[in-house]
């Protein structure tokens, strides 16, 4: 979603200057907010990715309780056999881990599950140890329960994030909510390659920038979200930031509707 935040920038701007009825000259705190926005579920939703793909290695993995790996992350499930419940995978990033996104990780990671993940009902709670995604310290509870599968036999889960916090090294903050859902379509079928995953999420987000202004965002249309290259496909996405309500942004056909006028940016 970041790479689509610079011209929607621009269009924010000639949006708000256009109409007569808002006096946003300079909307600067609407505009860091959205910033703040796409930078935060960015991260929640990699840690999504992240953290079940950590449990599927362990579920796959017959060889030692602790995975080791030069250019990875250390992997330790307790208690280590495909039958005891609940267990505990910890994620230790290290002193900072250059992953294959590109991203740098730093910190601990540890999801406690009761039962694996493809098993229905299951429910898998991350919490977090002095955790960063690159110079971003992380904060919250991350929950995922498996709901089964839907009508084409696709997993789907839901996602709730509660008391969510994104904060940068100058002591700015950002808070996060989210309760939402995620369906698997594609990528599945490999689970020791996250980097294949596509997946569809609904749901609504929330949540107060490091200046106070409070967001709230419903997904009208599921995204369509692609892991590698980073992309969302498809769908369409409401916003309110602050003063400013009905934001729409529409994947489906490259536009943003911004206090009544539609914009294509690209």
């Amino acid at each position: 979603m970041k790479k689509i935040i610079a011209p929607i920038f621009a269009l924010f701007m000639l949006a708000c200057q256009d109409n007569d009825a808002k006096v946003y000259e300079e909307p600067t705190a609407e505009i860091e907010t959205l910033n703040e926005y796409a930078l935060a579920n960015q991260i929640f939703q990699d840690i999504g990715n992240n953290g079940g793909d950590a449990i599927l290695n362990a579920e796959n993995s017959t060889i030692a309780k602790t995975s080791d790996s030069k250019s990875g992350p250390v992997i330790t499930v307790e208690p280590f056999d495909l039958s005891t419940f609940p267990k505990t995978t910890t994620v230790d990033f290290k002193d900072g881990t250059l992953c294959k996104d590109g991203i740098t990780r730093s910190g601990i990671i540890t999801i406690v599950s009761t039962g694996w993940y493809r098993q229905e009902e299951s429910e898998h709670t991350t919490t977090f140890d002095d955790y960063y995604h690159e110079d971003y310290k992380v904060e919250g509870t991350h929950l995922v329960r498996n709901l089964g599968t839907d009508q084409d036999n696709n997993p789907r889960y839901s996602v709730t994030i509660n008391n969510g916090k994104i904060s940068a090294n100058n002591g700015a903050a950002i808070n996060y909510t989210e309760d939402s859902f995620r369906t698997w379509i594609a990528g599945s079928d490999t689970p020791l390659n996250i980097w294949d995953d596509e997946y569809l999420l609904e749901g609504e987000q929330s949540g107060i920038s490091s200046k106070g202004i409070g967001y709230a965002l419903t997904i009208e249309e599921p995204l369509h979200f692609v892991l590698l290259p980073r992309n969302i496909k498809s769908g369409i996405l409401d916003l309110d930031i602050g003063e400013v309500n009905d934001i729409k942004l529409n994947y489906n056909n490259s536009t943003v509707t911004i206090l009544g006028v539609t914009y294509i940016w690209n």
